[in-house]
């Protein structure tokens, strides 16, 4: 059986299921390889940075880290700078944060990390225009797809309908030499490989039942000519509530309230901020006191980490490969996705253009489920610790517990510690492995320094102000 996808002889026709960053991204880097390429989505595409019911989530926090940063200007050359233009506030990280992590508050020394913490639409509005300005990519608007066209040795196209026309209209076959699958965490792929003879991945799936609300604000006079620009209070198994304020575009905010399940934070607006008294310090109850509210609440429960094996051998088709959510989901409180998007559309593109290698199915699709395993070690990691966390990848392998340990060295230091909180940060934000907290000044710093004194209360100033 062959595995190749093809691009020893060009590839004629490429679909990707889903317009989403993950399913544009891919088609950017398709169209190097493929005579066309059409994009299947289920949405009609909004004409400006407008929330679609595709992103149930899109009305939520959005950030986009160092490591996304990197991937999306290596793909889209300037287009950090467009996202600028536009009004994306740039978030550096400890400077501009309020910030309570493992139970301490981070001193607001110089920034190390940047966050851009514009609204999704916006991001993904100007991902789309660059991407559909290219000739070889066209779209298939509110339009769903049925499964898989083929068999279980090369998959041949997707099958697709009007959506809405229900299920007596039959679908039809769009064909293609490579279907990627970018649908996201609702995939169905698992189940269209099963019913053309192929066998579905395994699946890991860990899920501490978090779910949170979101809703857009104005913010009030600054509190005592307090200068941070915003806060985020991370939940642990201790303290199980999490708090996130951080600027949008046109001078809003999105304040995002967190809890387990059987305390999910309430949609009814006046119940939202009552639910803010929950967490470990009333700074953000502060803040919310004099703010403007802009919008109703919003909620979202669908938080599990949710990994998709299509890396692992099975009987499985040549021409068909799963990124983004499709293949790897994380609990979206860490902030990752749309960076782990853009990383696996760059490895997809190194993977494409590697010409000491044959670029097989198996090994593309490899090369993509290594590009989400630092995300996955980082959220899933974190979350197997938390109270009620259900899930066949909760259990902790006696290999994880040495570097367990020395992790929870990292995160005690890291609040006072500006070394090692400048590497904690480069590892969360995937601009460096997670060997970067091993490197020698950190590696000191955490077996033989002693825990140094972080802020007592939250700190409303930067450091030498």
């Amino acid at each position: 059986m062959t595995d190749q996808l093809g691009t020893s002889r060009r590839t004629r026709h490429a679909v990707v299921i889903g317009g989403s960053i993950a399913g544009l991204l891919a088609a950017r880097v398709l169209a190097e390889h493929a005579e066309r390429v059409t994009i299947v989505e289920r949405d009609r595409f909004p004409g400006g940075p407008e929330p679609r019911a595709g992103v149930p989530q899109g009305r939520h926090l959005h950030v986009l880290i160092a490591g996304g940063q990197h991937a999306l200007e290596r793909l889209l050359p300037g287009v950090i700078e467009e996202l600028r233009e536009q009004g994306a506030p740039k978030v550096g990280m400890p400077r501009d944060m309020v910030q309570w992590q493992g139970g301490s508050w981070y001193r607001r020394t110089e920034a190390t990390a940047y966050l851009y913490t514009g609204s999704r639409p916006l991001l993904e509005q100007l991902i789309r225009r660059r991407v559909l300005a290219d000739p070889r990519i066209a779209t298939v608007e509110g339009t769903e797809a049925t499964g898989l066209a083929g068999d279980a040795v090369r998959v041949r196209g997707v099958l697709v309908r009007e959506r809405g026309a229900g299920k007596d209209q039959e679908p039809h076959t769009l064909a293609a030499d490579l279907v990627v699958d970018a649908s996201g965490r609702g995939s169905r792929a698992p189940q269209w490989l099963a019913a053309i003879g192929a066998e579905p991945p395994a699946e890991e799936r860990l899920d501490t039942g978090l779910a949170y609300a979101t809703r857009v604000y104005r913010s009030g006079p600054a509190r005592d000519g307090a200068d941070f620009v915003g806060q985020y209070i991370v939940p642990n198994p201790d303290q199980t509530y999490g708090g996130v304020v951080l600027p949008v575009e046109g001078g809003r905010y999105l304040v995002t309230l967190s809890g387990l399940r059987g305390e999910e934070p309430p949609t009814d607006e006046d119940a939202f901020e009552k639910f803010a008294d929950r967490l470990p310090h009333p700074v953000l109850r502060d803040w919310l006191a004099t703010a403007v509210p802009e919008s109703a609440v919003h909620g979202f429960r669908q938080t599990a980490n949710v990994r998709r094996r299509y890396d692992r051998p099975g009987r499985r088709p040549a021409g068909f490969l799963a990124t983004g959510d499709a293949l790897c989901t994380f609990n979206p409180i860490y902030g990752q996705g749309m960076s782990v998007a853009a990383i696996s559309a760059v490895a997809l593109l190194d993977a494409l253009a590697d010409r000491r290698r044959t670029p097989t199915t198996h090994r593309v699709q490899r090369a993509l489920f290594d590009a989400s395993r630092q995300a996955w070690d980082i959220s899933a990691g974190a979350d197997k610790k938390m109270p009620g966390a259900e899930g066949d990848a909760v259990r902790m392998r006696a290999a994880d517990r040495p570097a367990a340990w020395y992790l929870r060295r990292v995160q005690e230091r890291a609040p006072g510690d500006p070394v090692v909180g400048a590497a904690f940060r480069s590892a969360l934000s995937l601009a460096e492995p997670l060997t970067a907290l091993f490197a020698p000044p950190v590696l000191r710093a955490v077996l033989f320094d002693p825990v140094r004194e972080a802020p007592a209360e939250p700190p409303l100033w930067r450091e030498g102000t």
